[in-house]
């Protein structure tokens, strides 16, 4: 009879205390800026007159910063701890917010809103997921999918700051955030334990003879995941790592651009009201819960990368539905099902199968080094968006470009099949 792994879990897995309390983090990271950023790039505009190219520059600026901070990053986290690069974050994070509030000048706003990006990096994502990597291996997608549901519930949360913008000004909202962000986000990095084995416990709880005994019963689970650590270096000399690096690429490219300009264009270009708009991102946004939850309990059970190939897809047809009927309300709601679930299911499972691939040991470092290629999806979704609406007047030939991107990088995760275990040399006793 096959070994089953919830019989032999501990009652008290404390792995699951880290995944709330990032789940938290990241909704604060979120809600306060990531998805209301439309909504200050929209009362910028008002009261400032910028261009959609410099509002799509600033947030791909931020995107290329984080993404040259990636190597150091994902070092820093390796060697002292994802806790104390999470507190700097946070800090930074807050009173960058606070900065951000007395933005008078367009390099003022690149400045303010560049730290702040630096801030939310070393806060939330790469640090939270490098710990989850730690604590999971059988259960790492669903703990992925299941962290990274509280940002897409800071998209939920998302209207209440555009209320608030509406109400009291982007000014005293912004301020309000960055003081939100340290009183509730510090004491939650008090949660994170960089191994489970520093308090007394196992990966995903389970003993390592009820995870043999299981891999004897499944051998085909048990060869999904790595025996050996890659370092870096070994990392980057597969295939599978610049498949899953120019894959991820792609998506973000999708991802950015909708970020950045999806308020603008459902607003200035469709006509929507704020309050509708925001309606239809929060949609959006229930829709990527629901992804992240299905795909994490998914991608522990099939293929990640078939996951991720589907998704790019959805990702292509929500594009170009919002882009060419995104008028008609039941093609904006489509595009919300399609984009959202996409993002959802895939977003946790593209960084899970790095884990999967090459280890825990380095994952910090090889995660850091892979966002050098993908800033340029990042990068390049906001500004292809941006420029093509400034020379055209119109949204729907950037978002065909980026719609093709995101097609095409299908072919990528094709190709990121299980890199061979690294050869080393064998010491002589």
């Amino acid at each position: 009879m096959a070994v089953r792994l919830q019989a032999v879990r501990q009652r008290m897995f404390f792995g699951w205390w880290l995944v709330g309390a990032g789940s938290l983090i990241q909704m604060l990271i979120g809600a306060l800026m990531q998805h209301a950023f439309g909504a200050y790039a929209a009362a910028l505009t008002r009261e400032y007159g910028w261009s959609r190219s410099q509002m799509g520059f600033v947030y791909s600026l931020s995107r290329v910063e984080t993404g040259l901070l990636g190597p150091i990053e994902g070092w820093l986290i390796d060697r002292f701890g994802a806790r104390n690069i999470m507190r700097g974050g946070l800090v930074l994070f807050g009173v960058s917010l606070m900065l951000f509030s007395q933005t008078r000048t367009l390099w003022m706003f690149y400045a303010s809103f560049g730290m702040i990006s630096v801030g939310a990096s070393l806060g939330g994502f790469m640090p939270i997921t490098v710990a989850l990597v730690r604590w999971f291996e059988r259960f790492r997608g669903r703990a992925m999918g299941i962290s990274s549901v509280g940002f897409a519930v800071g998209g939920l949360v998302a209207p209440v700051v555009v209320l608030s913008i509406n109400q009291f000004g982007w000014r005293e909202t912004a301020f309000a955030s960055g003081v939100l962000v340290m009183a509730l986000g510090l004491p939650l990095t008090t949660l994170f334990k960089d191994r489970p084995q520093d308090i007394g416990q196992h990966v995903d709880g389970i003993s390592p003879e009820a995870k043999a005994a299981y891999n004897l019963a499944n051998p085909e689970r048990g060869a999904t995941f790595t025996d050996v650590d890659f370092t870096p270096g070994e990392a980057l000399r597969t295939r599978a790592f610049w498949m899953i690096a120019l894959g991820h690429g792609a998506a973000l490219t999708v991802v950015t651009a909708v970020m950045a300009h999806l308020f603008l264009h459902l607003t200035k270009s469709l006509g929507y009201s704020d309050g509708a708009a925001a309606g239809i991102m929060a949609f959006m946004t229930a829709m990527q819960v629901s992804g992240q939850v299905a795909g994490g309990f998914l991608g522990d059970r099939l293929s990640k990368r078939f996951i991720a190939m589907a998704c790019m897809s959805m990702h292509a047809a929500g594009l170009l539905l919002v882009a060419y009927f995104g008028d008609v309300f039941v093609a904006a709601i489509g595009f919300a099902v399609l984009h959202g679930f996409a993002w959802g299911a895939r977003g946790p499972l593209m960084q899970a199968i790095r884990a999967d691939y090459f280890g825990t040991t380095s994952f910090g470092s090889i995660t850091g080094t892979s966002a050098l290629i993908t800033m340029f999806g990042t990068a390049s979704g906001p500004i292809i968006a941006g420029m093509l609406y400034d020379a055209t007047g119109s949204y729907e030939f950037g978002f065909t470009i980026i719609a093709g991107i995101a097609a095409a990088g299908s072919i990528f995760w094709v190709l990121a099949t299980k890199p061979t275990p690294p050869r080393r040399p064998v010491a002589v006793a």
